[in-house]
Formats: structure tokens, sequence, C-alpha cells
């Protein structure tokens, strides 16, 4: 099926040539490329040409498997407003859904995967630039809500039909490809940043890989892990924005991976993207709002989750806590944490997206808090504690525990020692991609500003200088 634009589609026929790839080798391309997802399709040579010179435009994944296959020819991701095959901006409320029901759930779902994200960052405008700066905590009430009265769906067996006949019918394996992207993203992210060019492809996996699979035909086992699945691409996606400084993608992303882990009946999961909006919020200064987001996550998953697990919620709800000032249930929620953390063992059925939380991460956060309380002294105990691990996989932590270190030991009234953590911060933050990084040592310059006469100082300052004036 195709619906007619007006026109033909000039910026198809455009990338097509810049590609080097004729109309029957886009046709077939697209032909090998649904049969992978389990789609059965038969486009042509005279569809395409129908698709360029008539402005015609394919309905379902075809839009999607089009850019992916061009994609695959330019060496690089390529959105569907630079094809022509965007949809009108949608409205603002977009991806803000939180759906009883779990087929309009996936249409929540695709629709924002449909948005491309990385893309319309990347130069594109249309609706992100229209939404920048429009993060409301107050999105986060109803799928919270929702989430702690029901936290998991009755049944999400879904049986379609699949273009020109047939099912398209999802199975296991196709749900391994989406873990198995899940965790290749996770170790990108990060090593890299959210900003990195392979952690950018996360969207395009959702858009491409997963989005199709969430409109097929599934029974409930399988329906059940590929929600699960999704979701956490879904968190994924949603915590590289976050990163990265995309605040309203990010919640957006966080709300639809909170629906799908409902519809995949995986509380603990549910429990890590509450967690996740409780960060930001708190990062965003809604600490009140992270806090509550923070308790959802462990009121549900009491008696559910593992100690690893419930450790890794008490310890964002300390962060909440230091943040609004609260340095008694702040004191209280570590010591729990720490309680938890202790309490796990090795051969515990953590799950797979927890590989990052250990001892040296529960440090890092407790000086976070510690900072954020004025409490100089055991921000210099932990950091310490957090500094004692091998970095090569966790990069942009590594480079967050620096400046928090040099802040340490700047209220300290340790000027050369928080400059010389501030230097090696400013060398890991120049080796990724991450707004947040280079948020932490805009602040760090920010604090050494009384003492801006300094050689010290102004060589810091002029270090960073090139990682500040870097564009987002």
């Amino acid at each position: 099926m195709s619906r007619e634009q007006r026109g033909p589609n000039e910026k198809l026929g455009t990338v097509l040539a810049l590609a080097g790839i004729s109309n029957a080798g886009l046709a077939r391309r697209v032909n090998d490329l649904g049969a992978q997802r389990g789609l059965t399709l038969r486009y042509d040579k005279t569809s395409v040409a129908r698709w360029v010179s008539k402005g015609m435009v394919p309905q379902g994944a075809a839009p999607h498997l089009i850019a992916a296959a061009i994609g695959q020819k330019l060496g690089r991701p390529v959105p569907l407003h630079e094809i022509g095959l965007a949809d009108a901006d949608p409205a603002p409320e977009v991806g803000l859904a939180f759906p009883r029901d779990v087929a309009e759930a996936v249409r929540s779902a695709t629709e924002l995967y449909r948005l491309d994200l990385a893309g319309r960052r990347a130069g594109g405008g249309g609706i992100w630039q229209s939404l920048a700066g429009s993060f409301a905590v107050t999105a986060y009430a109803t799928p919270a809500s929702r989430w702690l009265i029901t936290p998991a769906d009755s049944s999400v067996e879904r049986s379609v039909e699949a273009p020109d006949g047939g099912h398209a019918r999802v199975g296991h394996s196709d749900v391994a490809k989406l873990r198995e992207a899940a965790e290749d993203a996770r170790r990108w992210d990060s090593k890299y940043g959210g900003g990195d060019w392979r952690s950018s492809m996360v969207p395009e996996c959702l858009r491409v890989d997963a989005a199709p699979l969430l409109l097929g035909s599934y029974a409930d086992e399988v329906g059940r892990a590929l929600f699960g699945a999704t979701a956490e691409l879904t968190r994924l996606a949603g915590w590289m924005a976050f990163d990265t400084g995309q605040q309203e993608a990010a919640q957006r992303y966080y709300i639809q991976a909170l629906r799908l882990a409902r519809a995949a009946a995986d509380v603990p999961l549910g429990g890590y993207v509450l967690a996740s909006m409780s960060l930001q919020a708190t990062y965003r200064g809604f600490a009140d709002e992270g806090v509550d987001l923070a308790q959802a996550a462990l009121e549900r998953n009491r008696g559910l989750a593992t100690a690893r697990t419930m450790s890794f919620f008490r310890l964002v709800e300390a962060r909440a806590h230091a943040k609004a000032n609260d340095a008694v249930a702040a004191g209280a929620a570590l010591k729990a944490a720490e309680g938890w953390l202790e309490r796990s063992r090795e051969g515990d059925a953590d799950p797979s997206w927890l590989g990052f939380y250990s001892y040296d991460r529960f440090a890092a956060d407790a000086a976070e808090c510690y900072r954020d309380l004025k409490a100089p002294r055991q921000v210099r105990r932990f950091t310490e504690q957090a500094l004692s691990r091998p970095t090569e996989e966790f990069v942009r932590s590594h480079g967050l525990r620096l400046v928090v270190s040099a802040v340490a030991e700047l209220e300290s009234g340790n000027l050369d020692a928080a400059c010389a953590a501030g230097t090696r911060a400013v060398e890991v933050a120049g080796r990724i991609s991450s707004a947040r990084t280079t948020e932490y040592v805009r602040d760090l310059l920010h604090r050494l500003e009384p003492y801006g006469d300094e050689p010290r100082v102004v060589e810091l300052r002029e270090r960073a200088r090139p990682l500040l004036m870097a564009p987002a």
C-alpha cells in the first residue's frame, strides 16, 4: 500500500543518485531487509520509480527499510526527512502517552521511533527543535501511577496479516538480536558517551528492527521477551538523549520504555526505567519528584528484585534526597543501598542491564551525594574508592568522578589537587561525546572563578576551551 504526495520526491531521487543505487537495486535491497524481519515484500523498479517520480509513500515499515538500505550503501544512518519520507511533524504530545491497551502502546512507541531523533538533531530541525526545552516533570505522574497500579499486562499475544499475505511471525532469534544490540549499545555508551556515532545507532535500531517486530505476530511468551528487549533499547535511547542534553527526547523514550516494560511483565526493568526518570528529574532540579520516582521503583520491587538491584534503586533515591538537601534521608538511603549491596552474591539472578553496578559505582554516586550536601571530607573518601578501579570500560564515569574529586579538593582548600584532577577530567572528556560530562567540567570552572588569576586555573581553563566550544 502507498499514499500519494504532491509532486515528485526529489529528495529521494537525489540521495539515490548520491548513493549510486538504481531503482531495481533499491527494490532488491528493501525486499531483502524485509525478509530478514519476517516480511514478504515484492517491490520492483516500477515501485521505486513511483516513489521518486510521483511521490508515492509506501506504508508500514517500508520507509524505514528504504532508509536502512540507502544507509548501508552510504555507510551512515539516513533519516527519513533526508529522503522525503517523513510524515508531517507530529503533535507535541507524541511519546508522552502511557496507554492502558497493549495495541495502543505499540502504536505510541512506534510513532515515537519514527521521529528519527539522531537525524533531526544532526540538522533537520523539525519536531525535536520545536520541543527543545519542553521537559516537564509532571509528564511522569500518569506513567508512574499507572505502572504502580498495574505493572504487568495480562496478555500481549498478537496476530496480524503481513503485507502481500501471510504473517510476519516473530521468534526468539529476533528477540536475541535486539538484546545483542542493547548489550553493544551499553558498552559503547559507557566508553564513548551518548553522542558517539555508534550510540546514535540505537534510534535507528528501534525504527528499523524493533518497530516492525512490534507490529508483527507473536505468541504471548515471545511477545513478553520482545517487549522486554525493546524496552531496554528504548531506555538506552532515552539515557543517551539525556547524556547529550536532549531532555525532551529522553523523557519521551523513558515513558515508552516504562510502558513496554509493563507489557513485558518485567517489574525490575520497569523499576530501572523509573530510576532513570528519577535521575533525570533530579538532574533537572526536581529533587522531590526524583524521590517519588525512585521510591515507586523500590515499592513495586520489594520481594521481586535482586539485592544488587534494590541497592541501585536506594542509591538513586539517595541522589534525589541529597539534591533536596535532606542529609538525614540521603544518609539513610545510602546506608540501605550499601547494605543491599553487601547482601548480593555471585550467582544471583541479576539482570544483564545491571552489569555496570558494583561498589565503585556506589562509591561514585555516594561522593556526588556528599558533594550536594557540601561534605568534602566524605566526597574525598568515596571518590578515592570510586577511582581505584580500572576505567577502560566506563570512560565517561571516570571523567565524571574526576570532576567530583576536583570539586572536593577545591572545597577542602587544595587548589593544586583540584586543578590536577580537573586537568585529567578535561583530558577524559575530550575523548568522549557527552554533554553531561562537559556540563560537569563547566561547573568546576565556575567554582574556580574566584581563583581566576592563578596560573594553574588559567592553564586549566585554556585546556578546557576546545571542549566547551565544541558543538553539542
